[in-house]
């Protein structure tokens, strides 16, 4: 009896004035099927809601249950909720990649920040790259009959070999077949390489690049991305960083591999990340490189996105003689570039006044330079008795998503009480960064970055 109440899906919340609401559907009720299919997933729940009319067979919490006819708008919301965004269990990769970040977390932090997510539900639902190993061909081909797209693809390497001795997988070596059947399909693509010095660079990332480019147009973009160390590697694969000239290296690879393609396709298709230009000295490629930054999640495009941004907000304020004292810290990897923002924007304010503090990863270890890894810890001590001023910025990437807490689980109050000033949060849009400076009430723009790449909420 117990077992018969527990079918189907939990719904857990029910959006005023929705088709579901209106049909007198509430918290507690369970979905068991529609149009006689019980539903396994968000995939099966969205593909079957998508018409302008279908049964949807409800169990009610006194264990009655309702068949009820729906009419709607086509891809109209019925406006269920349930208890998890997938409307199942996350599954967990059976990987273990030799760059994996995960395997390089310290001992005693919050428990999602140790799972290994390899879903492909998450690439169409939160933009996750995935490896296309952890799913089963019902999932595989699930994909295809409900057309999903666009999928991301973390690839690395396209030689067989050398892609299962990357991911530590005998069965990761038919990347090629399996993005054949996506591209035969029509279904859009995107790839990402994690680049690791003498793995999979030189003549393998050209070989790599070669092979994907020839899943254009359907294969959208592909990003390179050097491999990303932390200081907790002890008995893990022996990998290293890359250097200055080795930087130079890459970026002329795929600089010459974007004119080849870009003479046939018309689109650059293959993008370094900004650290690499930031590593080699080099400047930001021009915002047309980036084909419409279709890899921002990646840290492509990023920089020459946020100066873009900046130039734009500042272009439209008069400037005047307004007085601030603030302060910012962000990670190392940028600081440069948001020097000359602030420097740009003290020739509109000569009286604003930014102190910008570049914070050093002592939590994961110096090579880590990003903002999104930067520890409440880190900023506590690299800030106390430092001049912060009236209020204290820092870059929304920092923080869980929609909450206020840091990866070290430090909270913003507690970072707001130990340097003892307010502590304002940016989103990841040049706008944002300047209206918050100079207090202007400007219009939610830009493209902030909501993508986590190393925890998952639920």
């Amino acid at each position: 009896m117990e077992q018969e109440k527990k079918k189907g899906h939990l719904i857990t919340g029910v959006e005023p004035e929705s088709a579901a609401a209106e049909l007198e559907i509430v918290p507690g009720d369970r979905l068991l099927a529609i149009d006689g299919q019980e539903i396994e997933d968000i995939f099966d729940y969205r593909f079957y809601t998508g018409d302008s009319y279908l049964e949807m067979r409800i169990a009610k919490a006194d264990g009655e249950e309702w068949l009820l006819e729906i009419e709607k708008e086509p891809e109209e919301d019925l406006g269920l909720r349930f208890e998890t965004g997938l409307m199942d269990e996350y599954r967990s990769c059976r990987n273990k990649c030799v760059f994996c970040f995960i395997d390089q977390m310290p001992p005693g932090m919050r428990e999602t920040l140790y799972f290994k997510d390899d879903d492909s539900r998450l690439s169409f639902l939160q933009g996750n790259y995935i490896t296309l190993t952890n799913m089963s061909e019902k999932d595989f081909e699930r994909i295809i009959r409900f057309h999903l797209a666009p999928i991301n693809i973390s690839v690395h390497a396209t030689d067989p070999a050398l892609r299962c001795q990357m991911l530590n997988n005998r069965f990761a070596g038919d990347v090629l077949t399996k993005m054949q059947a996506l591209y035969e399909a029509g279904i859009e693509m995107n790839g990402q390489i994690v680049l690791c010095p003498g793995l999979n660079d030189g003549a393998q990332l050209d070989r790599t690049i070669g092979d994907l480019a020839r899943f254009l147009p359907h294969m959208r973009s592909l990003s390179v991305v050097p491999v990303g160390l932390t200081k907790y590697r002890s008995g893990l694969y022996p990998l290293r960083t890359f250097q200055k000239e080795e930087a130079v290296s890459v970026i002329a690879q795929i600089e010459s591999w974007q004119q080849q393609i870009y003479k046939q396709h018309g689109v650059h298709f293959v993008q370094a990340s900004d650290e690499f230009y930031i590593l080699a000295g080099q400047p930001m490629p021009e915002a047309a490189r980036y084909d419409g930054y279709l890899q921002l999640e990646n840290g492509v495009g990023m920089v020459r996105l946020l100066l873009e941004e900046t130039e734009e907000a500042l272009a439209g304020l008069a400037g005047d003689s307004r007085e601030a004292e603030l302060s910012l810290a962000t990670g190392r990897l940028a600081c440069g570039y948001l020097s000359e923002i602030l420097d740009r924007l003290q020739e509109k304010f000569p009286r604003i006044h930014v102190r910008l503090y570049p914070i050093r990863n002592d939590f994961f270890g110096e090579t880590i330079t990003v903002a999104g890894l930067v520890t409440g810890r880190d900023l506590i001590a690299q800030l106390k008795g430092q001049e912060l001023g009236t209020r204290l910025l820092l870059p929304s990437v920092m923080l869980r998503s929609g909450e206020d807490v840091f990866l070290d689980d430090i909270t913003v109050g507690e970072v707001e009480k130990a340097l003892q000033v307010p502590v304002d949060i940016v989103k990841s849009s040049g706008y944002d960064f300047v209206n918050r400076i100079v207090g202007a009430a400007g219009p939610a723009r830009g493209r902030a970055e909501t993508y986590r790449p190393y925890e998952n909420k639920e």
